[in-house]
């Protein structure tokens, strides 16, 4: 007998957020432009200005790129989306398995990390220290960054696509401001007078423990896209 369940609750969506909020991409990038800004003597009110330009573009890339999804996995026939469930489903237990692989075993065989050829890109944007250089480096990491490291979010994207309706857009809109949260709190630390190699260590320390973290959120999400693929679990 299926059992029925609603979309997400505000707690499966704000408990993905903050776990997918914890990126190592996102937040190594966010490091490097400020290391950057402040070795080319900008001012700590400049740094401030330009490292939220870089988190709106990075909000704004990721909430159109899952709005888009969302959308294009509400709208299609039933037969596809069941089927689509279960190769997602399967699509992010793998990435799962390799996030918590990394746990024990950080950056041996294949991982969930960004092509050396594009962090080279990263790094070069990074170095123009312009505002349409921040706007494009931060479109830049959420489109590379949600293939490599989004399972959590092709996650929840996937589970509220299932009854997509006012309540579900207004979870997305909630699971990108956690998701860039984190991103916040380092510029203003840094504003602050935390020092920046003290949050590098802090990252270096502990990318092990996200990694974790987020291997065992997507394996769990994972099967719980394959019980309402398969009809165990009915949305609605």
């Amino acid at each position: 007998m299926a059992v029925e369940a609603a979309i997400p609750t505000l707690g499966v969506v704000v408990m993905t957020a903050l776990i997918d909020s914890i990126n190592p991409c996102a937040i190594g990038v966010l490091i490097l432009l400020i290391s950057v800004l402040l070795a080319t003597r900008h001012s700590l009110k400049q740094m401030v200005f330009l490292g939220m330009i870089y988190i709106l573009s990075v909000y704004i890339v990721y909430f159109s790129a899952g709005l888009g999804l969302l959308f294009v996995l509400s709208n299609l026939p039933l037969m596809i989306t069941e089927y689509l469930s279960i190769a997602v489903a399967m699509l992010i237990i793998f990435g799962g398995i390799l996030e918590i692989k990394d746990y024990f075993w950080y950056g041996k065989w294949f991982s969930l990390t960004i092509p050396a050829s594009y962090a080279k890109k990263l790094q070069h944007y990074s170095s123009r220290a312009t505002l349409p250089g921040i706007i494009l480096l931060g479109a830049f990491v959420s489109a590379v960054e949600l293939p490599c490291t989004g399972g959590p979010y092709l996650a929840i994207i996937t589970l509220l696509s299932q009854y997509f309706d006012t309540k579900a857009f207004f979870f997305l809109i909630l699971y990108n401001i956690i998701f860039v949260m984190p991103l916040v709190v380092i510029v203003l630390l840094v504003a602050a007078g935390k020092k920046l190699h003290e949050i590098k260590k802090w990252k270096q320390d502990n990318r092990g423990i996200m990694r974790l973290f987020i291997g065992l959120v997507l394996v769990a999400m994972g099967w719980l896209l394959m019980l309402i693929a398969n009809g165990t679990i009915n949305l609605g």
